[in-house]
């Protein structure tokens, strides 16, 4: 079978950064920070929390009959993929919906919506009837394909950390091997919420305040990371094959070009460079590429103390020499861990970083570990010329490991 080229065409999203595309990525390169400190009287998503919570308030933005069977990631991921397919010129119910599949990644679905249910059922005895509707872990992909008229398949992945990463690599695939010509393909998150947020604390994996304050507490590859920050948002993507795109005189903005997978059948929660390694040679064997073609990584790391060493690890095991020269930055310094989303908000941020040929910085990365000496592109972007090749690394607990190698066009 012919392998059909993929492109993405379309990008939408709803970030703690904005929810405009080009600002939100201004943002990034500027090095500016979406991390606070959340209290529980402030009408805001969280509770005495330092988190990244999305630009996004329920304020009519979804009609209120559909909005009361839609969580809050899933009316999060309704309208990044709205904005998405208006962006690549497909806004409205054409011929391409019925030949078209939604992939759709999320850790937890409607974790809110289950908090509210216990609060309420354990007080009353009663529930919401839309509660179970709300809860699933579908409910992204589901509505997503409702809203749009998209009559192929709809697919939703729950793989912590690499949902919407593997949701994105598993459309690529679907379009390059011929069974689909466009993808809806994304994620997103919604776990601000008290009790949720509490688990997170219990695990131990979430920072403690910095020093500075709260914006500074996200801090990949720094000496000074002590966890992670909780963010929240969507992003989607819209993929194309070429004869699709060429048909309706679309644009693309990059090439997905290869995609590989891992799992480390090691750890639930303790991250394997092995695992990580095999992720990333495959997508380059995948893309046909040599390690030296690629010009800036984009890390999953999270700022967590083993996190970020062992990815520094298996970046310098992949890509060898060429790894002291090769830019390697990770977002979510600005905007947190945005977990099932997060691997789809940090391909929006790789697939700009090709097209503008602009490197997003690592935020907060003012004390570099001695133990992680990778460029890590500190606290503002950096204009490259003739950056043709990037990867995007997303890891996860389970043990699943993803990347995803972009290229300019």
């Amino acid at each position: 079978m012919d392998r059909r080229r993929v492109f993405v065409s379309g990008l939408g999203l709803i970030s703690p950064l904005g929810n405009d595309v080009s600002v939100a990525f201004d943002r990034l390169y500027a090095g500016d920070v979406a991390v606070r400190r959340v209290t529980s009287d402030s009408g805001m998503p969280g509770s005495d929390a330092i988190v990244a919570p999305a630009v996004y308030h329920v304020d009519g933005s979804v009609p209120r009959v559909k909005a009361r069977l839609m969580a809050r990631a899933t009316q999060m991921a309704v309208l990044s993929a709205g904005t998405a397919l208006e962006a690549a010129g497909l806004g409205s119910r054409e011929e391409w919906a019925g030949e078209a599949g939604v992939y759709i990644g999320s850790g937890l679905g409607g974790s809110e919506i289950l908090e509210e249910h216990y609060r309420r059922y354990f007080a009353s005895r009663r529930s919401r009837a839309a509660t179970i509707a709300m809860i699933m872990a579908n409910g992204p992909a589901c509505h997503v394909s409702m809203e749009y008229g998209i009559t192929g398949p709809s697919l939703s992945y729950s793989l912590a950390c690499v949902s919407s990463a593997v949701a994105l690599g598993e459309g690529f695939r679907a379009i390059r091997d011929g069974y689909l010509h466009t993808v809806v393909a994304g994620g997103a998150e919604a776990q601000l919420n008290e009790g949720t947020v509490g688990a997170w604390m219990g695990l131990g994996a979430l920072a403690s305040e910095h020093a500075d304050g709260p914006e500074a507490t996200s801090r990949p590859f720094d000496a000074g990371r002590t966890g992670m920050v909780l963010g929240e948002g969507a992003a989607v993507l819209i993929l194309e094959s070429e004869e699709s795109l060429s048909a309706r005189g679309g644009d693309a903005l990059v090439e997905i070009v290869g995609f590989g997978m891992s799992s480390d059948a090691h750890n639930l929660t303790e991250p394997l460079e092995e695992g990580q390694v095999m992720a990333m040679r495959r997508a380059l064997a995948d893309a046909a590429l040599d390690a030296r073609d690629i010009g800036y990584v984009n890390a999953h790391a999270t700022g967590t103390p083993a996190g970020d060493r062992v990815e520094w690890n298996a970046i310098k095991t992949t890509f060898g020499a060429h790894a002291e020269t090769l830019p390697v930055s990770s977002s979510k310094g600005a905007h947190g861990h945005l977990v099932g989303a997060t691997g789809a908000m940090e391909a929006v941020w790789t697939a700009l970083a090709l097209h503008r040929g602009r490197i997003p910085p690592t935020a907060n990365l003012t004390h570099p570990d001695p133990d992680c000496p990778l460029d890590c592109v500190p606290l503002v972007g950096r204009e490259v010329e003739g950056l043709r090749f990037a990867l995007s690394n997303s890891f996860a607990f389970g043990g699943t490991n993803a990347a995803l190698v972009f290229a300019r066009v």
